[in-house]
Formats: C-alpha cells, sequence, structure tokens
C-alpha cells in the first residue's frame, strides 16, 4: 500500500496538457470530498485548469476558488453552476449549460450526497431522496455530459468520469423494485445504490461504444482498430472527515455527528486527503485505461471484490433508470400513494 507521501509526490508529477488547459467538473463540489478533489486538482495543475463547480452554495464555490493556486494562464477559468441535484429537471437545466460553454470535458467527478435516515421519503418526481442523489442524478450528469468526454477523448487528451460513492460495499437488487417503492430504509437504499453505481459505469461504457460506432459508422476500419474509450470510475472514499452529517436535516443524524466525528477522527481522512487518493486512481491506478473500473479508499484497484451484478441487471437497471429520468424530465413522475 503506497503512502500517503508518497501518493501525494505521484501526484504532483502527473504531467497534464498545457494547451488547452484541462477542464474538469465537479458535482457537489462545494464541500467534503468534492471540495477536497476540486482543491487537490487545482494544485496538481498548479492552477492553470478550467474548473467548473456544481451545487448549491455559490458561497461556498467561491471561497474554495478563492484558495486555490492563482492560474499562470489568463484565459483559465472557475465557473459556479447552481444546481439541487434531487430534480432531475435541475440536472437537465445545469448540464445544458455547461454544454453550452464546454464542448469538451476532461473529468467529470460526482462526489454528491445526503444523510437522511427513516423509510421512503420522495422528491418532486417520484424519486426516492438518498437514491435521487446518491444514483440517479450521476447516471444524469454522466449521460448528459458523456459526449463532451468523448470530444475530449477524440482529441487525445487525457480523460476519465469518477463516481464517488461506495464501490465494494454493495448487495443483492430486486429487479422488481428497483426504486424502493415496495421497501425502502437507509440501509437498504445505500446497498443497492452501490451496486448500481458499478453497473451503471459498465452499462455506461457499452453506451460510449454505441456513441462511437454510430459516428464512425462510415470509417469502420479506422473505428476498429483505433476507437477511444473512457475509464468510467466508481470509487470508495473510505471514511472522510465530511460536514455532510453535521449539515443533515435529522436532528438525529446531526447529534450523532458531534459525537461520532470527534471520537472517530484518528481513523478517518480530510476530504483533501481523500482527494489525492482519488485523483491517485484516476492518474496511476487507471491511468488512461479504459473500461469501468472499481477503486478503493487508497486509489487502489478493487476489480470484481465484493461485486454484485449480471448482465440482466445492467440491462434492466438502464432501461429503468432511463424510464424514470425521462418521465422527471417530462413532467410525468407519479409520486408513490400514502
Amino acid at each position: 500500500m503506497h503512502t500517503l507521501a508518497s501518493i501525494r509526490a505521484a501526484n504532483a508529477a502527473f504531467v497534464h496538457s498545457a494547451s488547452p488547459p484541462p477542464l474538469a467538473v465537479f458535482v457537489g463540489g462545494t464541500s467534503g470530498i468534492g471540495e477536497g478533489m476540486a482543491l487537490t486538482f487545482a494544485e496538481h495543475t498548479k492552477g492553470n485548469s478550467n474548473i467548473v463547480i456544481v451545487g448549491r452554495n455559490k458561497e461556498a464555490a467561491e471561497k474554495i476558488f478563492s484558495s486555490m493556486p492563482k492560474p499562470e494562464n489568463s484565459e483559465v477559468t472557475r465557473e459556479f453552476v447552481k444546481c439541487d441535484v434531487m430534480l432531475m429537471k435541475n440536472i437537465q437545466q445545469a448540464t445544458t449549460d455547461i454544454l453550452a460553454r464546454h464542448p469538451k470535458i476532461n473529468y467529470l467527478i460526482m462526489t454528491p450526497g445526503i444523510a437522511a435516515i427513516g423509510g421512503r421519503d420522495e422528491t418532486a418526481e417520484g424519486i426516492e431522496k438518498r437514491l435521487a442523489v446518491h444514483y440517479y442524478a450521476r447516471w444524469k450528469f454522466l449521460s448528459d455530459l458523456l459526449p463532451a468526454l468523448k470530444n475530449a477523448a477524440d482529441a487525445g487528451e487525457k480523460v476519465a468520469a469518477m463516481s464517488v460513492y461506495s464501490t465494494g460495499k454493495g448487495g443483492s437488487i430486486d429487479l422488481d423494485d428497483l426504486d424502493l417503492k415496495k421497501g425502502s430504509s437507509i440501509t437498504k437504499s445505500a446497498l443497492v445504490a452501490a451496486t448500481y453505481n458499478d453497473l451503471m459505469m459498465e452499462v455506461s461504457v457499452l453506451l460510449h461504444f454505441m456513441l462511437l460506432f454510430w459516428h464512425e459508422l462510415i470509417f469502420l476500419q479506422k473505428f476498429s482498430e483505433q476507437a477511444p474509450t473512457i475509464p468510467l470510475i466508481h470509487a470508495y472514499p473510505g471514511f472522510v472527515r465530511s460536514p455532510l452529517m453535521a449539515s443533515s436535516s435529522s436532528a438525529l443524524v446531526r447529534g450523532v455527528s458531534a459525537v461520532l466525528l470527534p471520537l472517530t477522527r484518528p481513523l478517518s481522512v480530510t476530504g483533501v486527503e481523500c482527494g489525492q487518493y482519488m485523483w491517485h486512481a484516476i492518474y496511476h491506478t487507471v491511468n488512461g485505461k479504459p473500461g469501468a473500473w472499481r477503486t478503493g479508499s487508497h486509489g487502489e484497484d478493487l476489480a470484481k471484490k465484493n461485486y454484485y451484478g449480471n448482465e440482466e441487471q445492467r440491462q434492466k437497471l438502464w432501461e429503468h433508470t432511463s424510464s424514470i429520468v425521462n418521465a422527471a424530465i417530462n413532467g410525468q413522475a407519479q409520486p408513490s400513494k400514502d
């Protein structure tokens, strides 16, 4: 296992493109792991990178931007895109906004989280709130921004997408209750969302091949020899000192956080330290190699360790998710009856 010091040194030595400067989008980047990954990316690029933070708190984003290294390149940008990722319509607006200015994206980092307890609690679009943030939102961002990632890959630039959630900590899923309408709890939601993120990355690889094939159909020989693909990573961050529990809408969760976090401090890492491990996975473990990846809390390759899922589940989940998200976007959501 690499030490944090060696990982910092290896990350600092990673060579990024100077022209054009790389562009990274951080969904949920205003605190916790997302903030840590944004700050470490700015450090690795010496400030010479375009950074987009997607979240709800503009003031927090501006504070993060102000603490980043000052770029030597006067053309690089720092942007905040306001979005409550719990609603798919909001994500549609956010991704449309991003794509209008950025036809190429090098890194898509998704870290949004919610600390909620109890049974099923739905969004206005009829989606279980925990799954909305931990799975459906990530699926929607990746689905919408995949063409921009593909454009960067086609230009020979470094590319990766990462969903930081809980790979290796999942469980079996019920194909007859993928949206957890028959029963939801904090434990069940966490287990299935971890498995869903694994399957999401695998199906997204297949979707990327379909996009490439459609685009390069008349250049079939070139496609078969050179078709680039995108590394798609589901990462487990480990125990991170994050304000997520402290900012929960539940008084119980906030109370537990006040007691638990100080006691567990020796076992946890900061958001910036976690950021170093997560970027180590992108830069060195994956290192541009295409396909679906599962990485651990130190950026190591987990391969199929504690993996749940099969081809039928991948297909069924993709069809289900597409249907749920499209219904939400088109105002056809069907909230559960009390």
